[in-house]
């Protein structure tokens, strides 16, 4: 599924050919992606200018000059995919809908699993809707720190990996960036959340920042599905130092471990034994 850094990534190639344009057609072409498509989706979108993107958490924002949203979540397999009106290609199987805008783009959906969704609210609505009402701070707001985490970290009794996996502790944050920022803050996943506040904090707060920071910067990681909005590749995949090395040498400085790989919650963990305590 894509992460913070990819869908920053992907909003921030949206920016140029969406902000200021208007939607001079939208087609969908199935009732529903994860969850049925607003009524009268397309016709409620057309016409509409698109005053700016947002991000929140791993949810695309496209603020309407009616003062609507449109809320995207590309789930496991979603991606958009800027083409030019004249020369964009028949739709594919898994294309489940278009935006055309006036400046001759055309912003195309795949999402061959159909995890992903799409709603229509407004701004007024926006921090209730049911899918961002109970998330946690942004990790790369000025509301996320150590005090914060420490307090959203008291008292749980669960492993720090699942802590983090929890989208009300942090929001935006997943399976490999979590992984990332433990190794890189010398924290084993397996340590219980309770024993972080303070120092442990501090640290872990720093090395989340500076992973999602690096990752934007690469334009995300490619793990099967995810391309940029203009069809290039992230290429942080390759800066990885703990997720998917299994069985590879430590490559903290000094350090002579090996890197792990468990699962917890459902999901891989890789981790290294020896400097993550």
């Amino acid at each position: 599924m894509p992460e913070l850094p990819e869908v920053e990534t992907v909003c921030r190639g949206l920016r140029g050919p969406l902000e200021g344009r208007v939607l001079t057609r939208v087609v969908q072409r199935r009732p529903n992606l994860r969850f049925p498509f607003p009524e009268r989706f397309a016709e409620r979108l057309t016409g509409r200018t698109i005053v700016r993107i947002n991000r929140r958490a791993k949810f695309i924002q496209a603020v309407l000059d009616d003062d609507g949203v449109l809320l995207i979540h590309l789930g496991m397999s979603g991606r958009m995919t800027i083409l030019d009106t004249a020369t964009a290609p028949p739709p594919g199987r898994h294309d489940h809908v278009d935006f055309e805008t006036d400046g001759g783009k055309l912003i195309r959906y795949c999402d061959p699993r159909r995890f992903g969704m799409m709603d229509l609210t407004t701004l007024s609505a926006l921090d209730e809707h049911r899918m961002l009402v109970n998330l946690g701070p942004e990790p790369l707001g000025n509301a996320f720190n150590a005090d914060v985490l420490g307090a959203a970290l008291a008292g749980k009794r669960t492993p720090i990996k699942a802590a983090l996996l929890d989208q009300r502790v942090v929001a935006g944050l997943g399976n490999i960036y979590i992984c990332e920022a433990l190794f890189r803050a010398g924290i084993s996943p397996r340590r219980q959340a309770s024993t972080i506040p303070g120092k442990r904090a501090e640290r872990l707060v720093r090395e989340i920042r500076a992973v999602l920071t690096d990752a934007i910067a690469a334009g995300g990681s490619s793990l099967r599905d995810f391309v940029q909005a203009s069809g290039e590749l992230g290429y942080f995949q390759h800066s990885w130092q703990a997720y998917g090395r299994e069985g590879e040498p430590c490559s903290r400085p000094g350090c002579k471990g090996t890197v792990r790989r468990i699962t917890q919650s459902g999901r891989s963990t890789f981790y290294c034994a020896t400097h993550q305590r």
